[in-house]
């Protein structure tokens, strides 16, 4: 890992902790509420006190500088402060996962998906699926999915990307009727991938073409928030088709753990109706 990287991580960890710590109270963690408090949120003393570290080391961390807390003490912090477990899971990545992944000194090839992959997506409709990449690029997508989010294939090469689709798409918070959730976890999800490939120039363009283009990226990446990957519910909206409420799984390759296939059910119903558009 570079210096330049090193540091750029060190700020993160100190931008993460003064904003977790703005957001807690000292009643959320069982302390009183004292006098003449003019801090908002917990004091760093007070943080200090409940991770077992001194005052010092901890605004040290806070004010980005360059140094390697034990797991130990990471985890002392979270709980602290709080974390859920994939904050939990991303400051440990900050501090310690950085040399597991050499920085990245060229664009990465393109990336090539097994062919089988593509024809199982095909077969699923009317049941809307797709697969992202390493960023989020859309390697492929059945024609119910094409239907109910975006043409992906008639888009340039570098919008077939969900992030970028989330965020510079007009249509998004339309099809998305959740979109700041949405949005926000999506973002989430993309801080948390990035932190595993430092220097990777892939996430860094992207990262850098979002915050340029979009003011509530900006406003959310300054949350230092990060999210895991999740299956679950999702409302989308079609002009034609209404409401729609699918349940949907997110499954990792085991030939290549970055790629993800996303599928959603419905009921009969609505897959009948999604059928009759295809038709």
């Amino acid at each position: 890992m570079s210096d330049s990287e090193a540091a750029a991580r060190a700020r993160d960890l100190g931008q993460l902790l003064r904003s977790r710590r703005d957001r807690l109270s000292p009643a959320d963690v069982g302390l009183p509420e004292g006098t003449r408090r003019r801090t908002r949120g917990l004091r760093r003393e007070e943080v200090a006190q409940l991770a077992a570290i001194s005052t010092t080391y901890y605004a040290f961390l806070e004010q980005g500088r360059e140094m390697r807390p034990s797991r130990q003490v990471l985890d002392a912090l979270c709980v602290a402060l709080r974390l859920e477990p994939a904050e939990r899971a991303y400051v440990h990545e900050l501090v310690h996962g950085g040399g597991r992944a050499k920085p990245v000194e060229a664009p990465a090839a393109p990336e090539r998906m097994l062919p089988a992959l593509g024809a199982l997506v095909n077969r699923l409709d009317p049941a809307p699926a797709y697969v992202t990449g390493r960023t989020w690029d859309v390697l492929t997508a059945n024609r119910a999915a094409r239907l109910l989010w975006a043409d992906w294939p008639a888009r340039p090469a570098a919008d077939r990307n969900m992030l970028w689709w989330m965020f510079a798409d007009p249509a998004a918070p339309v099809v998305l009727p959740d979109w700041p959730r949405e949005a926000a976890a999506l973002l989430g999800r993309f801080r948390a991938a990035s932190s595993q490939h430092p220097g990777d120039p892939a996430f860094t363009a992207l990262r850098d073409r979002l915050l340029e283009h979009s003011e509530q990226a900006r406003k959310w990446w300054a949350r230092h928030d990060v999210a895991p990957l999740a299956s679950g519910s999702k409302r989308l909206y079609h002009p034609d088709l209404g409401e729609l409420i699918f349940e949907h799984v997110v499954l990792q390759l085991v030939d290549n753990p970055e790629h993800r296939l996303v599928t959603f059910n419905a009921p009969d119903d609505v897959l009948e109706a999604i059928a009759r558009r295809l038709n």
